[in-house]
């Protein structure tokens, strides 16, 4: 879980998380968003990659990458747990209710 928490720690590794929402991108693609070079881009890339929130699949020599939302939804739901934050409960940790607001 905490590797996943790193992996979001950085706001262009974020961004490339919703970019990826709209569907696989390549890694120029991506790149091409942000004012950074190519290989800090990579370095990002490899982070998220080895934090499982993204996959990247050669195709015909480019690398395209999309989103593993199974691994973010795991750590969230792992992260309030630890809480003890069920599901249906609300931002103060108690049980929703119909008056809740």
């Amino acid at each position: 879980m905490s590797v996943v928490f790193d992996a979001l720690s950085h706001p262009i590794r974020r961004e490339v998380l919703e970019l990826l929402k709209r569907g696989g991108m390549t890694a120029g693609q991506l790149a091409d968003h942000f004012p950074v070079s190519k290989p800090t881009m990579s370095g990002h890339f490899a982070k998220l990659k080895a934090a499982g929130l993204i996959r990247g699949e050669n195709r015909a020599g480019h690398i395209v990458y999309t989103l593993n939302l199974s691994t973010l939804e795991e750590a969230v739901m792992g992260f309030m747990n630890r809480m003890g934050i069920s599901r249906g409960a609300d931002a103060g940790g108690r049980p929703e209710t119909e008056n809740s607001p």
